[in-house]
């Protein structure tokens, strides 16, 4: 078995993870060769030097890449492209506001309409009406003892909600709620006040329709 030093970047990461690998053999490995007197180690070794590691590394341009003694058009184009995934999945992803029912009815038709099952989700939102996060918290025929307002509000808590909104849809197609939909409403509406996290709605999406249970008045206190 080789030591450590004499093993190449590749054989570590398959042997160790690429986790254990220093930055000049994970670049090393991108690099694949060096050229006519540097072998590959040295070259990752100078580009990063060069440009004060990866954060310097990553603001570099096409242009700059080509300009590296041993990069040539191909190696370049491949480097530019790494460069450019890795800033657009460092980029915060636009959250989806949801301001009425109305609006989370059209973002969620498409996700249920065709679900052969009954699914029910929880979507987390913030103070701006947010999404900060979709959930599905349950599979299945849906009712009030399999739906437990813990698991719900788990949910809730863990992404720091301002509110939340529920759903699920009824296969069937037909999105008129049923009594335990009524009880799983009602359960929810009244541990999200203990809670301080208001249920704003509970949508039943059906096929090309969708039913707001908080149209039925059953939100008002009592």
């Amino acid at each position: 078995m080789k030591s450590k030093e004499k093993q190449l970047p590749r054989e570590r990461l398959e042997s160790e993870g690429a986790e254990r690998l220093q930055d000049h053999e994970l670049l090393a490995i991108l690099l694949r060769t060096g050229y006519r007197g540097v072998d590959v180690l040295q070259l990752a070794e100078s580009i990063l030097n060069e440009y004060s590691g990866l954060q310097g590394l990553l603001q570099c341009s096409y242009q700059q890449l080509r300009s590296i003694k041993g990069l040539g058009i191909a190696k370049a184009s491949e480097m530019a492209a790494v460069l450019e995934i890795t800033k657009r999945m460092a980029k915060p992803k636009a959250l989806e506001t949801l301001q009425n029912s109305e609006d989370a009815a059209s973002f969620l038709m498409p996700l249920l309409r065709h679900e052969k099952q009954e699914k029910f989700l929880v979507l987390c939102l913030n103070s701006k009406n947010q999404l900060l996060k979709l959930s599905t918290v349950f599979v299945g025929t849906l009712n009030s003892t399999v739906v437990h307002p813990r698991e719900v509000y788990q949910v809730a808590i863990q992404y720091a909600s301002a509110g939340i909104l529920v759903a699920h849809n009824h296969p069937s197609g037909d999105p008129t709620p049923s009594n335990e939909d009524l009880k799983v409403t009602q359960n929810l509406i009244e541990s999200g006040r203990v809670m301080g996290i208001p249920l704003l709605d509970h949508l039943v999406i059906g096929h090309g329709r969708w039913h707001s249970l908080r149209s039925t008045g059953m939100f008002e206190r009592k």
